[in-house]
């Protein structure tokens, strides 16, 4: 991490910037901070900016233009944070946001409000009155960490953590959000997995975009941790020329359950400041779904959802596979076009054709 590229020097050392790319650099007094781990910089072309991995973390100047509805919180966390750092928008679980630090930052980043801005001090004092929170809320069994990146922390902040969640007896479940095996795979050291395996049931959400991610690096970071008794699932962002078609997101999610993670959700990009040249039509998403339902495995298929503006949480998108009603049967559309009757309980009784058995 010490070596990350943080500026425009550093990026101009190691890439050939186009003019978009370039302009980014004119105006970036409260712009998401710039960083990019050497490792990921080693899988980025250094002379195509449209390559998908340096889109994703490179600055362009497209990052300047707020489009309509664009928000800096817009999924208003902040409005459902009754502490610093706690989010608690669903009955049974929060969202504990550990750290504004990551090793790489995504130029799509939902939280561009808030991570690379470190303040100096005061992280234990949040982290305490976070933890504090959780004690006083027997309903929450489900504790999100995330951020920022939590695996950026040392391993002894994250065991004390970690350990003083588990001190807390309704708290059942402990999950950690990170795009550390993607973006740096070197930290899940053996005495990392150690120490996690201490605390389960945990489970981990990793950010995947593109197949390109999936090195051996990677597969050796998540099979140490899959190793260790960690279920892992992967959250992936719907980004406009880096993954938006069926091929890619199929090598994607069939490439990460070799790796022994589970495809869980696939996002509509959050409308942030900035990020109207990432996003996607829905039709798009609700395209991907339909190629990849039928035609792989399921364990392969994502929940395809958007994360509602204005605080509404995570609402599931299918393609429409109901086709309707005809004589007591429900209509339905399989993966290849075809229709099948399935005879539907009405009333909670099934409907009576005339005969006795």
């Amino acid at each position: 991490m010490r070596n990350r590229v943080r500026d425009l020097n550093a990026l101009e050392r190691v890439l050939v910037l186009s003019d978009d790319e370039q302009k980014a650099f004119d105006k970036r007094s409260d712009s998401l901070p710039l960083a990019i781990t050497p490792y990921y910089l080693s899988l980025i072309d250094p002379s195509n900016p449209l390559q998908t991995l340096r889109r994703t973390v490179v600055p362009t100047v497209w990052e300047q233009t707020r489009g309509a509805g664009e928000e800096n919180d817009p999924l208003h966390e902040d409005d459902n944070s009754p502490v610093p750092a706690i989010v608690h928008r669903y009955p049974d679980r929060v969202l504990f946001l550990v750290s504004e630090f990551c090793s790489s930052y995504c130029r799509y980043c939902t939280r561009s409000r808030m991570v690379g801005r470190i303040e100096k001090g005061g992280a234990l004092d949040r982290w305490k009155e976070g933890i504090a929170y959780i004690a006083a809320h027997p309903e929450v069994r489900d504790v999100l960490l995330s951020g920022g990146d939590p695996l950026t922390l040392s391993d002894e902040k994250l065991e004390w953590l970690l350990g003083s969640l588990r001190r807390i007896p309704h708290v059942e479940i402990i999950r950690i959000g990170t795009k550390v095996p993607a973006v740096l795979p070197m930290r899940i050291t053996s005495d990392l997995v150690k120490m996690l395996r201490r605390f389960h049931p945990l489970w981990m959400s990793i950010h995947m975009t593109h197949p390109d991610e999936l090195t051996e690096s990677t597969a050796r970071a998540c099979e140490r941790l899959a190793d260790a008794g960690i279920p892992l699932g992967s959250q992936t962002v719907l980004l406009a020329g880096v993954n938006d078609n069926v091929a890619t997101m199929t090598r994607l999610f069939q490439g990460l359950l070799t790796m022994r993670v589970k495809p869980y959700y696939l996002y509509q990009c959050d409308p942030i400041p900035g990020s109207s040249h990432f996003r996607t039509p829905v039709a798009k998403g609700l395209e991907i779904i339909k190629g990849l339902r039928g035609f792989t495995s399921g364990y392969a298929v994502p929940s395809y959802v958007i994360d509602a503006p204005g605080g509404g949480g995570k609402i599931p998108l299918l393609p429409e596979y109901v086709a309707g009603r005809e004589d007591g049967y429900l209509l339905l559309r399989n993966y290849e076009g075809g229709l099948f009757r399935y005879p539907d309980m009405q009333d909670g009784r099934p409907e009576a054709n005339g005969e006795t058995l």
